[in-house]
């Protein structure tokens, strides 16, 4: 199951994982995130503090927005990822191609 709070805080849209995302419920992440944009968000933080697992799909939802962000000046960093969580992205080198930050004062920092 996956929960997903948004918030807005100061200029940056935090979206806050709770749970697990897998093949079932990506979409529930994708149309998140394509909100935020649509409202125009710049600055978008991925808290994943009590994200307990991830997949490939959820994986391929974040990838998905990597050259669409570039291309209009959106800036997404991901923070507080478990360690076993951390483990997938870095295995797959995700971790040199998008922004990760152990702490979301780390991520509000760039």
């Amino acid at each position: 199951m996956l929960i997903i709070d948004k918030r807005l805080e100061d200029d940056s849209w935090i979206l806050i994982l709770r749970g697990e995302i897998d093949a079932s419920n990506s979409v529930e992440l994708d149309a998140a995130i394509s909100q935020v944009v649509q409202d125009g968000a710049k600055n978008i933080l991925i808290d994943c503090s009590a994200l307990d697992y991830i997949s490939s799909a959820g994986l391929g939802v974040f990838m998905s927005y990597l050259e669409e962000f570039e291309e209009n000046k959106v800036k997404m960093v991901i923070f507080g990822l478990k360690d076993k969580v951390f483990q997938v992205f870095h295995i797959l080198g995700l971790d040199q191609l998008m922004s990760i930050r152990p702490t979301k004062e780390e991520a509000l920092e760039g």
